[in-house]
């Protein structure tokens, strides 16, 4: 570095400065020094650029201070700065950081980002922790907090979200990031905070990579919390997949070593230790495998039940069921069985895509552990808008169409939905079965009645759908009280008035209160006071394709229509003019016949 002395006027505070962007700093601590004696210690800076002026990398608040201080009267002269190499903007910010961090403590979150900034000017995590003389795993949470997304530090920042809730959101991949800040937008739904955060984040289930019985080195999906120096699975169920494999290696691992039977306790059934007593092994005690919802697995060897030990101590002796018999296979061998045959089975029904899409809907109706299918849950705020949804049209229609499939899937009609079964393998077996024995219609009418009762409400995908059927509302819906009573728009029910009745009722009755407007629009829907009856009218957010009334925004459908509509841009290609088109077969080029679905 060489020493110069700058006038004032030709100094900015340069882009790698801690408070570069920022808003102007407190130099409150500071400016009656700078006033009577001004800037003692000298600025850090970089050669001029080519207009002459140079860009404070630290001492942006001396500088601040002695510019105030000047407009005041006070006047000391041009400021001593040491000026930096040329071309190392690493440095300059180490620089601004390390003076910044000694004299006053800065902004937490100007920290965060500026130990990201060094990293992406080139500087390793271990440098900067032997730099700033902080442990590796300090400087790694600071990189964790730095890398979140700009608007999640701004709410820290400004106090809207506490110091657990950041902390957990560096669990967070991007895409769950904006999911969670969509959450906190949505004044109607539910946004986890603190500790609550971490479960949202894994699903309910956060599983600690300790508690694995498999190596996890290379399996994917692991995300390490710095703050709680523990490691989980993102993904439950591939953990479970691998888990219940080592569990059953176990539980064959301990029949082998001679015990009489080993038990299984599935999470959810804990192992209540106080209802059970110690029994050697030659004596018919057994083992225990106590599998926990956190992953976690207890082996309990040498127990029996305490009805079981009374009868010991008569000396009686407690015989298991049935002597287990040692596998056939080892469990590694078993592993390699499994995973040839799946690889045939998923080549050879490349030639069955008939067979393959039953197959599907099996997974989807009754699930397994590498498919989770959810329900719509249709839930609904108020009784009122409860029973209009229970008493619609399509509501109706669509019970139908379940019962009809329950009964092609051979389930009783008082089950309440198709899909969202519990994953039982010998129950996903029978209904694929049950599938192949059913024509192409069948099939078809079962994957409609899934698909909708797994359609989610209010999605851009009921949008996309809608708009390629050319859904008519008019046939499905009705304006009943609970649709009235839910409308408060003074602007809204203007809109609708000009729709039912005109434009000129419309401005003539602009002014008149919320409960005049509706009352309009009630009377020409039903014909009332001598007025024409309206037939097929709907709320435009209510049709296909769905409009607002308002430029103000906040409508769920319209928005959803936004997405789709951006989506067929990127495609490119214009949506069918004939509803159902896009899904029509391409004509073929010879003679032959349309392949059909069947299995």
């Amino acid at each position: 570095m060489r020493l110069e002395f700058i006038d004032q006027a030709k100094l900015f505070i340069d882009k790698t400065n801690m408070r570069y962007g920022k808003r102007a700093p407190d130099v409150s601590d500071i400016i009656a020094t700078v006033r009577k004696r001004g800037v003692i210690q000298p600025l850090i800076v970089k050669p001029a650029n080519e207009l002459g002026l140079s860009g404070i990398v630290a001492g942006a608040r001396r500088w601040t201070a002695h510019c105030l201080a000047a407009a005041e009267g006070f006047d000391h002269g041009p400021l001593a700065c040491a000026i930096l190499e040329d071309g190392d903007d690493a440095d300059a910010i180490e620089a601004s950081l390390i003076e910044n961090i000694a004299r006053l403590d800065p902004d937490e979150v100007n920290q965060w980002e500026t130990f990201t900034r060094l990293v992406k000017e080139g500087r390793d995590p271990g440098d900067i922790a032997q730099t700033f003389g902080l442990p590796d795993l300090a400087v790694k949470r600071i990189l964790a907090l730095g890398n979140l997304m700009p608007r999640v530090r701004s709410l820290f920042q400004a106090g809207k979200i506490d110091r657990a809730t950041v902390r957990h959101l560096t669990l967070a991949s991007k895409s769950q990031q904006r999911a969670w800040l969509a959450l906190l937008d949505d004044e109607k739904a539910y946004c986890p905070t603190g500790h609550n955060l971490k479960a949202w984040l894994f699903g309910g289930q956060s599983i600690p990579v300790k508690h694995a019985l498999f190596g996890c080195e290379g399996v994917p999906g692991i995300v390490t919390d710095l703050f709680g120096e523990e490691a989980y699975f993102s993904d439950a169920d591939a953990f479970w997949v691998l888990q219940h494999t080592e569990i059953e290696a176990k539980r064959v691992a301990f029949l082998e070593a001679g015990w009489p039977d080993v038990v299984i306790v599935p999470a959810g059934e804990h192992f209540q230790i106080w209802e059970y007593e110690k029994a050697a092994k030659r004596k018919g005690g057994r083992v225990y495998i106590d599998v926990r919802g956190n992953g976690e697995v207890i082996v309990h060897e040498g127990y029996v039940t305490r009805k079981e030990a009374r009868r010991i101590e008569k000396g009686e002796t407690i015989e298991p069921d049935a002597k287990a018999t040692r596998p056939e296979v080892t469990s590694t061998l078993g592993t390699y069985i499994d995973l040839h045959r799946h690889a045939a089975a998923r080549a050879e029904m490349i030639n069955h895509p008939g067979l393959a899409l039953r197959l599907m809907v099996a997974h989807a109706v009754v699930g397994s552990p590498l498919w989770t299918v959810r329900p719509e849950p249709q839930s609904a705020k108020t009784d009122a808008v409860r029973e209009s949804i229970e008493l619609a049209a399509g509501e109706t229609l669509f019970d139908h169409a379940r019962l009809k499939v329950l009964r092609l899937l051979g389930r009783s009609k008082d089950e309440p939905m198709v899909a969202g079964g519990n994953s039982d393998p010998r129950e996903l077996a029978r209904t694929f079965l049950r599938l192949v024995a059913l024509c192409d219609e069948d099939v078809m009418a079962v994957i409609a009645v899934v698909m909708g009762e797994t359609l989610m409400a209010g999605s851009a995908a009921v949008d996309a759908v809608g708009s390629e059927m050319a859904l008519d509302m008019t046939r499905y819906w009705l304006a009943d009280d609970a649709f009235f009573d839910l409308l408060r728009d003074r602007e809204v029910l203007a809109g609708m008035v000009g729709e039912v009745a005109g434009t000129l009722v419309a401005e003539a009755n602009v002014k008149e209160k919320g409960k005049t407007l509706k009352a309009i629009v009630r009377a020409h829907l039903h014909g009332e006071g001598g007025r024409a009856k309206v037939e097929g009218w709907v709320p435009r957010w209510m049709a296909f394709p769905p409009r607002p009334y308002t430029n103000r925004g906040g409508v769920g459908s319209v928005a959803a229509h936004a997405l789709v509509e951006a989506a067929r841009g990127l495609e490119g290609d214009p949506a069918p003019e004939t509803p159902g088109a896009a899904l029509a077969p391409a004509e073929p080029e010879d003679e032959g016949e349309a392949v059909p679905i069947a299995a």
